[in-house]
């Protein structure tokens, strides 16, 4: 590419406090500068540039040791993503790579890179005959409602593909399901996953916190919400609880469906994080009896990718299909053809997500422990550490570390009565040079 076309690609990098190498490897990951293409000589990428050539000599010897630039003799240096980014767990924006922003607000993982493209490309290849359709929206792919409802039927929940209704997400189906029910009030556990909040308080229901801790769910609060929510809705995250990561006992899953019974409440199980089972032998717990299921691909493989289901029983999977909102929540059929391709392989994906989770996750509290400014207990899965601050408040620490270049999320933002003040989610997304990071700056705002 030619020394103009660079610097147009790069933008203003100046004027965002950036340094040059920051610019280029966020401009790769933008797409504004593809990978394969050649760079110009330094002279004329310095002129352009109005730096020096030794500026530019460095940034490039940077770039090169990142693995982010590749440079043969006699040929122009050529742009690539370095197997490290490419491969990673964590989105390079957790990472603070190039001096940027560590950017810990959302605990999401990158796309598996290698098998993502993989998938795409088989995708593409046998998509001709969906192209030739119409492409207006549906209940989903046959074969990617076949693909979900196997998986179910292998964990011990016989599924037909009639069961499975596929949407743009996980927030998509909860949205579909909250427009279908207009639930007035909704029993939720307190914390939950903020983005579900929203979801509900759009539709201006009325939530009945239950608290939850690591140790579990509170039954007393659990059948007081329950009963205030009397032929309503229930939303929960049984598995791997966001944020606290807690695991639904099979004792409590029985209460809950006991209580459902007797007070014609609907459960709606989100399994986001069912996957992300990180003990040593992941043995899946059975699922709340009667409940509606929530599905997505956003925390297995990537949230880029926008494919969710609703599993439930045939004549309500039916209503739902006939809603207004069932089209404009559903997914683009490429997608689920990616999608399907995906799930043919997805354990392969998890066994190695799984694993780095695993390390991730007890290098962090290994750093972390042993310390009487928080305390917190170790999650059997999920993405994150919910760490309970003794003194200072969390909008605190966040403000603080931000200043330092660490972003995070408080505990009120997960709360449906803005309490946890003294709260704080920790995702161990990033890899252990991030994570240690990420402790001194939690070490120096407390």
């Amino acid at each position: 590419m030619g020394a103009e076309q660079l610097v147009r690609a790069l933008g203003p990098w100046r004027r965002s406090d950036a340094t040059l190498v920051a610019a280029l490897d966020r401009a790769v990951l933008d797409g504004r500068i593809r990978t394969g293409a050649g760079l110009p000589a330094e002279r004329h990428l310095a002129a352009a540039l109005g730096v020096s050539r030794g500026t530019v000599t460095a940034a490039l010897a940077r770039l090169r040791d990142g693995g982010w630039v590749v440079t043969r003799h006699g040929s122009a240096s050529t742009v690539r993503l370095p197997p490290a980014a490419a491969d990673r767990i964590a989105p390079v924006s957790a990472t603070g790579e190039g001096g940027a922003v560590t950017d810990l607000r959302r605990a999401v993982p990158a796309a598996p890179r290698d098998a993502y493209l993989a998938a795409s490309r088989r995708a593409l290849e046998r998509a001709a005959p969906l192209l030739a359709e119409h492409g207006e929206p549906g209940p989903g792919l046959p074969e990617l409602r076949a693909s979900i409802a196997a998986r179910y039927t292998r964990q011990g929940l016989a599924t037909r593909p009639g069961q499975i209704l596929v949407t743009g997400g996980a927030r998509a189906a909860l949205a579909l399901l909250t427009a279908y029910f207009e639930p007035r009030v909704a029993a939720v556990e307190t914390p939950t996953y903020f983005d579900a909040l929203r979801v509900l308080r759009g539709s201006r229901t009325k939530l009945v916190g239950v608290r939850v801790t690591a140790g579990g769910w509170d039954l007393d609060q659990l059948e007081a919400a329950f009963a205030a929510a009397r032929g309503q809705l229930a939303y929960l995250v049984p598995d791997f609880q966001n944020p606290t990561g807690a695991l639904m006992p099979q004792r409590t899953r029985r209460a809950v469906a006991e209580l459902a019974d007797r007070h014609r409440v609907t459960v709606v199980a989100d399994e986001t994080m069912r996957d992300l089972d990180l003990r040593d032998r992941p043995e899946p717990v059975p699922r709340i009896r009667g409940a509606v299921l929530i599905g997505s691909t956003s925390k297995a493989i990537w949230s880029g990718l926008r494919i969710g289901w609703i599993r439930a029983a045939t004549p309500l999977i039916r209503r739902l299909q006939s809603h207004p909102l069932a089209g404009p929540l559903s997914a683009s059929p490429v997608q689920e053809l990616i999608a399907a391709e995906l799930l043919g392989d997805l354990e392969a994906v998890l066994h190695r997500r799984r694993g780095e989770l695993r390390r991730q996750r007890d290098h962090l509290a290994a750093l972390l422990g042993q310390d009487d400014r928080w305390d917190f207990t170790v999650p059997s899965g999920g993405l994150a550490l919910w760490l309970r601050l003794a003194a200072t408040p969390a909008d605190t620490v966040v403000e603080r570390a931000g200043r330092s270049g660490v972003e995070l999320t408080s505990g009120p933002r997960f709360a449906a009565d803005a309490t946890l003040t003294h709260h704080l989610r920790v995702p161990y997304t990033p890899p252990p040079r991030v994570l240690d990071r990420v402790a001194e700056v939690l070490d120096a705002a407390c």
